[in-house]
């Protein structure tokens, strides 16, 4: 099916950035958030992406009035009745999807495709509630959305190959490059990013080198472009800790179980960049 108009469920650094991208790559898109004053900290972010985009000479004043042009937000999901595809950026949290689904469900069409960006939790469960199994699957892009080549396809075992076909084509129209996983706990990326996260911090907790000295190594010594600590950061330690904790749900393996120090961090607020503190100070 061709994909005219995307909607998508949430306006914070995720979703915001997910409904930049569709913006800009010539969809009518609406965003949908739970409150105005969301809506419009969401909104202002994404405009001042694009007029720093135009004055650092990357496109054009009059592409940014279209990009403008295309985005609409919205707090009342009914807005989403027209949309060929929905992406669901909200909370990694399983309780508020399952509340999710089945009331996008209701208000879209009956041909539409509904989309979850979850970093890692069960796509399978999330359509089974709904009455379009086979029209759900996981998009799942990675942050900054705008910025970053790589979308996960997730396939659930009721997901459609024509859904499946659809959905990659408009990831590629965005400028992404899509993988396919099967829907378990962790996809590709997590499944193997997830244990390097968490044994940098049992290194840490164990005092067997500082946070400095750990993001150094790996950067000079595998090249990677950013150590783990400053990665946890970036991502959040509690986006971390809850991908972390579906994956251990579903394997058992104590690879996966989020250590002492990550939990505490997380319940005092420390969460990185998003919170001003994380393993490093952003105040």
């Amino acid at each position: 099916m061709a994909i005219r108009k995307a909607g998508v469920v949430g306006c914070g650094l995720m979703g915001g950035g997910i409904a930049q991208t569709c913006a800009q790559s010539g969809y009518e898109t609406v965003v949908l958030e739970v409150n105005q004053q969301l809506l419009d900290k969401g909104i202002t972010r994404i405009h001042g992406a694009w007029d720093t985009m135009a004055s650092k000479g990357k496109i054009t004043q009059g592409q940014v009035d279209e990009y403008r042009a295309r985005l609409h937000g919205t707090l009342e999901m009914t807005d989403f009745a027209d949309c060929d595809l929905v992406i669901e950026a909200a909370i990694e949290n399983m309780e508020e999807k399952l509340r999710l689904f089945p009331a996008l469900d209701r208000v879209l069409k009956p041909e539409a495709l509904l989309l979850s960006n979850t970093s890692s939790l069960n796509v399978t469960q999330m359509g089974a509630v709904t009455k379009r199994p086979d029209k759900v699957c996981g998009l799942h892009f990675f942050n900054p959305a705008p910025v970053m080549k790589l979308v996960e396809i997730v396939k659930t075992i009721s997901t459609s190959e024509e859904t499946i076909e659809t959905v990659r084509q408009f990831a590629v129209s965005l400028g992404k490059t899509p993988v396919l996983a099967k829907d378990t706990a962790g996809f590709i990326v997590n499944f193997l990013l997830i244990p390097y996260l968490l044994a940098a911090i049992r290194m840490l907790e164990n005092g067997l080198a500082s946070r400095d000295d750990i993001d150094t190594a790996m950067k000079l010594g595998c090249g990677y472009p950013m150590g783990p600590f400053t990665l946890l950061d970036y991502v959040g330690l509690d986006t971390t800790m809850w991908a972390a904790e579906a994956i251990y749900e579903e394997y058992k393996d104590p690879l996966y179980a989020p250590p002492p120090l990550l939990r505490r961090m997380v319940i005092s607020g420390m969460l990185g960049k998003k919170s001003g503190k994380g393993f490093y100070d952003y105040q």
